[in-house]
């Protein structure tokens, strides 16, 4: 029988994308917590009995589910990139020819980060504190490249441009605000309030490839 959780763990496993009971297996509660702790502490800086802590089981569990810390972060990073894949799916879903165009799908990548902070967290971390043999950001990219293909196929992208110009340009699209934001949000707080404006400005990022 699963141990029961208490309210922070059921909020934490809200925030990585579990509204109920469902998918709260043992397995499950390890990859929340997981994915809780690497986001906030970093890979490097969690210890499994800290994860076995939060997920309500044994640290043996650990490894019989995922085999190492490595194993388990590679779950984690599975279920992040299922995620970005899922969001894609439903914008083609809702489109009237069942391929989104770019807005539908970045409003829908957009949505799905809103509602998963946890992934936002642990994303940012990743550009910080990734390594040569880290492959989350080549997994995305990847992912990017079908939907570009899609998206092309589908006559909602153009076949003209090269296809790497628009898997950076979506990467960095759907990415670049979510990870420059709070730059620009802290530097207008270091104002005094009387000199911050009423709004915050908003970054836009604009991707542009130089031609000979």
């Amino acid at each position: 029988m699963d141990v029961p959780m208490n309210a922070e763990r059921k909020s934490r496993n809200a925030d990585a994308g579990e509204s109920s009971a469902i998918d709260l297996t043992s397995r499950a509660r390890i990859r929340n917590a997981g994915l809780h702790q690497f986001a906030t502490t970093g890979f490097a800086g969690t210890p499994l009995r800290a994860i076995a802590s939060e997920a309500g089981v044994a640290i043996g569990l650990i490894s019989h589910h995922f085999g190492s810390k490595d194993g388990l972060r590679a779950a984690v990073e599975s279920w992040i990139v299922d995620q970005f894949a899922a969001a894609i799916t439903e914008a083609d879903a809702a489109a009237p020819d069942s391929v989104a165009d770019t807005a539908g799908r970045d409003a829908a990548v957009a949505q799905m980060l809103k509602a998963n902070p946890l992934i936002v967290g642990y994303l940012r971390r990743e550009l910080l504190e990734g390594s040569a043999g880290r492959t989350l950001i080549t997994r995305l990219a990847r992912l990017s490249l079908q939907s570009v293909d899609s998206m092309r196929s589908g006559g909602v992208a153009s076949t003209d441009r090269s296809r790497v110009d628009q898997v950076v340009t979506v990467m960095i699209r759907q990415l670049g605000k979510l990870f420059l934001q709070p730059l620009v949000d802290q530097v207008v707080d270091s104002f005094p309030t009387d000199e911050r404006p009423a709004a915050k400005p908003e970054l836009t990022i604009t991707v542009r490839t130089p031609h000979d």
